[in-house]
């Protein structure tokens, strides 16, 4: 920011002394940064404080020209206009001339997110996970473990059940996250994606940026939160239907264990998970994954007597919490093996083994039947998830 005050003034479309039509902007100062975007566009970028101080004036109905005088006058040095203009045009925050202002209409399921993150709520959704806990005490076959995981002797149904049963639940991650954006009046949006080979649903919470810090740690603790509810309701269910072999206890217990191995997820921390996000907020980190993910790589290039990465293309907050996150990472990487090796390849013995030896002939045909339709469906989700990454890639590529 330090060229001619019209260096771009011929610019197509631009008058510097006539003022910008901004839409309604919103401004969150933290330390010497400031989040500005619209409710408008749900878009949002982080400008220095000079910047924002520029904006701000624009916003005021100065012209450009003038903005840049009293911004000249102010810090004794010249700022280039006309590409913080178009620094705004990209983020959407201009809006055309001969529109009115835009009215933004009202979030909707504010209201609900109010009662579900009010302070009864929050003391019910303790008091049962309490109660769960204690019963699981009380009641040793209640813990999850992974042999809830075959509550039926129909692997399809196994399969199918603990899919569609995890599917409501995935929703239900999602909706206490969104709900408890629009608590704050923050709209959402829920998208598929992709975590190593396992489809996954997202919930963008944009204007997340745009609140204080402390408000931002309900919004991202709510999935969880979620979670551990549905442990605790599913295994306080299985407790009052257990006994005579009930169905209905096993499979809770079931769903139960697939959603802790679903919580458990957030502890791999070089995915950018719910547990990652919190931390990058707490912190005030810009990209701490990708400054991490480089202070590994020069690890790995000091051994080997490579030329390290630079890090200086980090924001300084990144760096300097990068250099403890980046072991953390290696905990992650750790743990996601233990996972593997403890359950994963347990459970898949489990399955692999019997189908074979129920497709080669030992088994009944119900169970040959049985074991071929979950090899289908198996091979159904690797083809998912194959096609979404092609996209991805194909996507990436556009850019």
């Amino acid at each position: 920011m330090h060229s001619s005050v019209d260096s771009n003034s011929n610019a197509p479309g631009l008058d510097l002394d006539r003022p910008l039509p901004l839409r309604r902007l919103v401004y969150l100062e933290e330390a010497d940064e400031v989040t500005i975007g619209s409710p408008e566009t749900d878009t949002y970028a982080v400008f220095p404080a000079d910047g924002a101080e520029l904006v701000r004036m624009l916003a005021d109905g100065v012209t450009p020209r003038e903005a840049a005088e009293r911004y000249r006058a102010a810090h004794g040095e010249s700022v280039d206009i006309a590409d913080l203009v178009e620094v705004l045009a990209d983020l959407d925050l201009l809006r055309p001339a001969d529109a009115l202002t835009a009215e933004v209409a009202p979030v909707r399921g504010r209201r609900l997110g109010g009662l579900l993150f009010g302070r009864p709520a929050l003391f019910g959704y303790a008091l049962v996970t309490a109660l769960a806990a204690v019963e699981m005490i009380r009641v040793p076959a209640l813990v999850p473990r992974a042999d809830n995981l075959f509550f039926s002797t129909s692997y399809t149904l196994v399969v199918l059940m603990l899919f569609f049963g995890q599917v409501p639940l995935l929703a239900l991650h999602e909706a206490f996250h969104a709900l408890a954006g629009r608590r704050l009046g923050l709209r959402s949006r829920l998208s598929v994606g992709r975590r190593l080979v396992y489809l996954v649903l997202e919930t963008s919470l944009d204007g997340l940026v745009s609140v204080p810090r402390r408000q931002r740690y309900l919004p991202i603790l709510a999935g969880m939160l979620a979670d551990v509810l549905a442990i605790a309701v599913l295994t306080l269910v299985a407790d009052v239907t257990r006994g005579g072999g009930a169905l209905v206890a096993r499979l809770c217990l079931a769903i139960a264990y697939a959603t802790v191995l679903r919580l458990a997820w957030q502890g791999f921390f070089y995915l950018r998970t719910d547990l990652y996000v919190l931390l990058s907020t707490v912190l005030g980190c810009v990209n701490l994954h990708a400054a991490a993910v480089d202070v590994l790589r020069n690890a790995v290039r000091r051994v080997t007597g490579r030329q390290p990465v630079d890090l200086s293309v980090h924001h300084p907050v990144d760096r300097r919490a990068a250099r403890w996150y980046a072991w953390l990472m290696v905990v992650g990487y750790a743990f996601t093996l233990t996972m593997f090796a403890g359950v994963v390849v347990p459970t898949a013995y489990r399955l692999l083994h019997d189908m074979w030896v129920r497709i080669t002939g030992e088994g009944s045909p119900a169970g040959r039947l049985d074991s071929l339709a979950l090899l289908l469906l198996s091979l159904g989700q690797v083809a998912a998830v194959v096609v979404l990454g092609v996209r991805e890639r194909r996507a990436a590529r556009t850019i």
